[in-house]
């Protein structure tokens, strides 16, 4: 039986069309470009782990760049449509499969009511996204459609059985064939990092180390952070670091001198000390590394 999301559609016009969730895989939800300029309140930015898949997946329909879409992680989704809809799937290179035939990635695909869209595992990267025109429009928290694991704002995950609406698509939309992307498998992969802010809690050997050193990301990260294992990064002070705001890419380094690399749904605030923070321009490949794969970072400016 389908469960309608609480809220979604609450006193809005019935949808053209919808996705029903006929299996989630290992986890999905739904994702737009988060809740930006809301820290002071607490609030985190969450949003889509790649946002440049996001985008592309949006801007291939016609979609505004940041409306919401499903974040599928390591493959397994199955959805059936409720409706015609025209749907696009980017980020990591899982197969796509309508009613068991393949279909292009990076590309606009036509589905008719009632067709079945399934997404394998992907062979490199983690997160793949699944817009649809139109956009989902499930009901939104504080501005935004995300979902914040940490917080628990926004939808929950996806689960079996739960529909999603479908807006109505914004404006004219101009056909795109294909939008080729190769997604950067390599192992280990290169991360850019500034130094700082708290790079003075560090001794002078922590810093070479962490411009050495591989470190694997292990099974218990997430889309709060990266847990990362490898060489520790030894403190310089034992002093306690008041709680100091914190942003997605910081380093933050617990006791155990084993980076934790925050990812969307980082905490807004945190009481371990920063030695480097991921540019901006990386981070949607941190969101795509997955477990057992290793980084490396390279330093390309101070604070």
């Amino acid at each position: 039986m389908i469960r309608r999301e609480p809220g979604a559609v609450h006193g809005a016009a019935r949808p053209l069309a919808f996705l029903d969730v006929l299996q989630p895989g290992p986890y999905a939800s739904v994702q737009d470009l988060g809740r930006p300029g809301l820290g002071a309140l607490g609030v985190g930015m969450s949003g889509a782990c790649d946002r440049s898949s996001l985008r592309l997946a949006n801007r291939l329909l016609g979609n505004p760049e940041g409306a919401a879409a499903v974040e599928v992680t390591a493959g397994g989704l199955v959805l059936r449509t409720g409706g015609d809809v025209l749907v696009a799937v980017t980020g990591a290179p899982a197969p796509v499969f309508v009613d068991e035939r393949p279909a292009p990635a990076s590309a606009p695909v036509a589905l008719p009511a009632g067709a079945v869209l399934r997404l394998g595992l992907p062979g490199r990267g983690l997160r793949t996204y699944v817009a649809v025109r139109g956009g989902l429009t499930v009901g939104a928290t504080l501005g935004s459609r995300s979902t914040d694991v940490l917080a628990g704002l926004g939808p929950a995950a996806l689960q079996a059985g739960q529909r999603l609406p479908v807006g109505r698509p914004a404006g004219a939309w101009n056909p795109v064939d294909i939008a080729p992307v190769e997604l950067d498998g390599s192992d280990p992969r290169w991360l850019r990092i500034r130094v700082g802010p708290r790079e003075d809690r560090f001794t002078a050997a922590a810093l070479v180390t962490l411009r050495s050193a591989s470190y694997e990301v292990t099974s218990a990260s997430n889309r709060v952070g990266l847990r990362l294992a490898g060489p520790r990064l030894e403190f310089d002070t034992n002093e306690e670091l008041p709680s100091e705001g914190m942003v997605p890419g910081a380093l933050q380094v617990p006791p155990s001198g084993l980076p934790t690399l925050l990812l969307p749904d980082h905490p807004v605030t945190g009481g371990y000390p920063v030695i480097a923070v991921v540019v901006d321009d990386d981070l949607d490949a941190a969101g795509q590394t997955r477990p057992g794969q290793r980084l490396r970072f390279r330093v390309v400016g101070q604070g």
